[in-house]
């Protein structure tokens, strides 16, 4: 393996500025560059100032490093294509390996870009043609994407005003992304201006310290999303401050495709309509597969609710899951009575009905530390965890519920609910350890529907 290192200022004028834009186009001698790359050859580019482009194709073996946060890249007004992309693309074979992104700017002037065009190369293609295209015969317009890739490395940059999503990662493995922003202060809402999204066939991805604000969800795990077969697994996300974002993590697995063995921990900041989102969305009767999935060190604080075709909420939980742990949530400054927790919705409206003899499972749910704060100002009528359908096992332990004088009461911490053709929802077994709620004036709504109480 021979490395060749180019100074960009050597081949061309950086006469562009990561936040204006404006200079001359250097796409074709950067891309020039880039192609020298393959599998016995790497090239290392190094930005030294900013280049306006209309976005550019990595193959194996490339690295590009951005001096510092006032270097990288720009894109041109009417491109409507990512920033950075994937030479060769795949849903089947990892065709890419070995590409490192350090440092620098990559500005996706979400202003100068349509949300989708139509298209044109079937390689471009969002998804699986006949099985789950959404967007039909278009595609979306992302900042970077990546299909079919091993051993990618992204860190310590920054990403401004993506158009639609941030980063679209599919068929992947050893992939790792740190110190990175995601910042959007040409906000347009409702137009899916998603921060990272991962795609599977996927297996060890590594997220941390990611910060910033995000249209829609923050970062997004999905599996089968595109073909209701892939899995992805091996994850850990660990550092998440968001400001202001639309909403948080997507977990969505929807067909056959496993999500297993996922870590989220360390996330805090402010949100205004979801947290976290974990259930497959789209209706279905098969309502996804879940394995394990922890959340441990979450500090959300919620603000205004703008996404008003589902009620607000810090977990909402759906579909088919082995097990699902949260060890240390805090909750406090409610903006609303959202609840924290809700179980049992697995689709995308609150309404849709399905079958008696083909129901989603949830079979545990480990709930480990949880503290409330409450005061005068905390809505009345909060219903802390709503369950619209069976969960088999319910572990509440170490639960503090302080409320300051003059907060209201609440009339029951668990509350069962049912959705439109369907019966209340049920706990098999509720097991309590060290709860501390004296504002709160039972744990459960209806003991009716729990088969089993007990107190260690």
């Amino acid at each position: 393996m021979k490395f060749k290192t180019i100074l960009a200022s050597t081949i061309a004028v950086l006469d562009s500025d990561v936040i204006a834009g404006g200079g001359s186009d250097l796409t074709e001698v950067l891309q020039t560059i880039l192609d020298q790359a393959d599998d016995n050859n790497g090239i290392h580019l190094i930005m030294d100032g900013c280049a306006l482009i209309t976005g550019l194709d990595l193959k194996s073996n490339t690295t590009i490093e951005c001096l510092s946060k006032d270097c990288g890249f720009f894109l041109k007004d009417g491109s409507n294509r990512s920033l950075i992309g994937s030479k060769e693309r795949s849903y089947t074979e990892r065709l890419t390996r070995n590409v490192t992104l350090t440092g620098g700017t990559y500005n996706h002037n979400n202003k100068g870009q349509e949300h989708h065009v139509p298209l044109t190369d079937e390689k471009f293609r969002f998804g699986i043609k006949g099985v789950s295209d959404d967007v039909g015969a278009n595609r979306l317009v992302v900042a970077m994407e990546f299909f079919g890739i091993e051993n990618l490395l992204i860190r310590d940059l920054t990403y401004v005003n993506q158009r639609a999503w941030t980063m679209m990662c599919v068929n992947f493995k050893n992939v790792t992304m740190e110190n990175i922003n995601i910042e959007l202060p040409n906000h347009m809402h409702g137009q899916n201006e998603d921060g990272l999204h991962f795609w599977g066939p996927g297996q060890f991805l590594t997220l941390k310290n990611i910060k910033g604000r995000s249209g829609d969800d923050f970062i997004a795990l999905g599996p089968d999303e595109h073909d209701l077969v892939s899995s992805i697994t091996d994850v850990l996300i660990d550092g998440v401050v968001l400001d202001y974002a639309d909403q948080a993590v997507r977990m969505l697995s929807r067909g056959k495709g496993r999500l297993d063995r996922v870590t989220v921990r360390n996330v805090s900041g402010t949100y205004r309509s979801y947290g976290f989102f974990i259930d497959p969305w789209f209706p279905n009767k098969e309502f996804g597969n879940f394995g394990h999935i922890t959340f441990e060190n979450i500090d959300l604080r919620p603000c205004d609710h703008v996404y008003p075709y589902r009620t607000a909420a810090l977990f909402d939980i759906g579909g088919n899951f082995d097990c699902i742990t949260f060890k240390n949530i805090h909750h406090q400054d409610a903006s609303d009575d959202r609840p924290l927790f809700i179980f049992g919705l697995p689709f995308h409206r609150n309404d849709l009905n399905y079958s008696a003899d083909a129901r989603p499972v949830i079979k545990n749910v480990i709930i480990d530390g949880l503290s409330i704060l409450e005061n005068k100002n905390t809505p009345k009528g909060t219903e802390y965890m709503q369950i619209y359908d069976r969960v088999e096992n319910v572990f509440l332990k170490n639960v503090i519920i302080s409320s300051e004088e003059g907060a209201p009461k609440v009339e029951s911490f668990i509350n069962f609910k049912s959705f439109k053709g369907s019966p209340k929802g049920k706990i098999g077994n509720l097991v309590l350890h060290d709860i501390y709620a004296p504002n709160v004036e039972a744990i459960a709504a209806d003991d009716e529907q729990i088969e089993n109480k007990s107190n260690t």
